[in-house]
């Protein structure tokens, strides 16, 4: 069944893709590109959208997953659920993907209200989708969290020109300690990527319900997303 909840349709050179969008009561302010989870769009999702929307910026989490399904509006509460979402995962396919996250973030700039400055985030697959959008797109800042699958991209960096930060979940059970090193040493000389690590915190440690959920650990690592941001699109 489609997601009822995506109020706006973004055009691709090849198709449609859904998002969910939320505005700032003022009508206008920068934008955040919020990439999902392997979740869809779910209500996660739309309510760190709403969370942007509420402390005055124009957010908008895109569909990615349209291409194998649309409307994806899953949780994290079954395996059943566990299991379509890494289906969805390891056939998600990433080029075509961060070519859909390129036109959502002009359709972001260019939609009325937003400034036209955008930062992104995301999560897990949006987290390393955060990073890639920061390797090869123009927007202003990024903020990933707890990304899979940064440690093979870190040459893709050498694009990376814009200040970014790495929220690292340091029992993620997905990214061992050998793959943080990694990931700490590729980018330690790039002046623009700042990694914070959570030491005590495992994956997801953002998502609200979720088995690993830290208010006090999310709370600071989103304190430092919008710091960021607050800087970066002003």
């Amino acid at each position: 069944m489609p997601n009822p909840h995506l109020n706006t349709s973004i055009r691709l050179r090849d198709g449609k893709m859904g998002g969910y969008l939320a505005k700032p009561k003022s009508g206008s302010g920068p934008g955040v590109l919020v990439i999902q989870e392997i979740f869809g769009v779910n209500k996660v999702m739309r309510d760190i959208c709403d969370s942007w929307a509420a402390q005055g910026y124009v957010a908008l989490s895109p569909d990615i997953f349209w291409r194998q399904e649309e409307g994806v509006d899953i949780t994290d509460q079954s395996q059943d659920e566990w299991n379509q979402a890494f289906a969805l995962y390891k056939g998600f396919d990433q080029a075509k993907g961060i070519d859909d996250l390129k036109v959502s973030l002009a359709f972001l700039r260019a939609t009325a209200g937003c400034t036209g400055k955008v930062g992104v985030t995301g999560y897990c697959l949006g987290g390393f989708l955060t990073y890639m959008m920061m390797c090869h797109s123009d927007a202003e800042a990024g903020a990933a969290y707890y990304g899979v699958g940064i440690d093979g991209k870190l040459d893709d960096a050498k694009g990376l020109q814009n200040p970014t930060i790495l929220h690292i979940a340091e029992k993620d059970g997905f990214v061992p300690p050998d793959t943080q090193k990694k990931i700490r040493d590729g980018l330690k000389d790039n002046p623009h990527v700042t990694v914070h690590g959570y030491a005590n915190d495992d994956h997801a440690f953002c998502r609200v319900g979720g088995q690993h959920y830290n208010e006090a650990s999310c709370k600071l690592a989103n304190g430092r997303t919008l710091d960021l941001f607050k800087k970066a699109l002003a």
